[in-house]
């Protein structure tokens, strides 16, 4: 059965630009992007590839480990990389699984039964430090990711973890998110939310970031 969402990543071991890893173990107490692309040396690919290298700040201050996988070899991978980093003017670090056999591919669901190459497809996991899909997102092969929608729903998930909120739609790190409807009780409220809410009915209640 494919990953899932709520579901323990599957574990496996892979050879990867930056060496062999055991996956568990790669990730230790961080948590995790794991997305994969259709093939190397393809245009959309080069793109999210180079956007994810810049954004690799962004991900670490949030304790997020970075890795790629495509069905392409390691060689291919480390041969493609200096394309992605001249053109979209980046330095990629994280590392890129080699998938040839499509043994993690077939593992995680990321192969596109239509598709006549078995390519993979622009699958997305996000993983937290207790090794749990936390999202899943499947992409056509035409249309490119939009990371800073990846970066949002790690802010959403880190936030929510440990604070007693939801994220409205639209929801960007440090805007207004909303307390569940479970808490009733106005004192555990004023305990919880000091900074005050606004409550535009019984259900829906705004109050800000509680980490600003």
């Amino acid at each position: 059965m494919p990953a899932q969402l709520g579901s323990t990543a599957p574990d496996f071991t892979a050879e990867t630009t930056q060496g062999p890893i055991s996956f568990h173990q790669w990730l230790g107490n961080s948590w995790c992007v794991f997305f994969s692309h259709p093939k190397d040396f393809t245009p959309v690919c080069t793109t999210e590839l180079g956007r994810a290298a810049n954004l690799s700040g962004e991900f670490a201050k949030r304790g997020v480990k970075l890795i790629g996988l495509s069905v392409g070899s390691v060689s291919s991978h480390q041969q493609w990389i200096p394309d992605i980093n001249k053109t979209q003017k980046a330095n990629l670090q994280f590392p890129m699984i080699g998938d040839e056999n499509r043994k993690v591919a077939e593992l995680y669901g990321m192969i596109d039964a239509t598709a006549k190459d078995s390519a993979t497809v622009r699958t997305v996991f996000i993983i937290d430090p207790k090794k749990a899909i936390r999202l899943t997102m499947a992409y056509p092969a035409s249309t490119g990711r939009n990371f800073q929608e990846i970066l949002r729903v790690v802010d959403s998930l880190q936030l929510t973890d440990n604070h007693k909120v939801a994220t409205p739609v639209d929801w960007k790190a440090g805007e207004e998110c909303v307390i569940l409807p479970s808490i009733t009780d106005p004192e555990e409220i004023k305990r919880l939310f000091p900074k005050g809410y606004r409550e535009e009915t019984t259900y829906l209640r705004y109050t800000p970031d509680p980490r600003k």
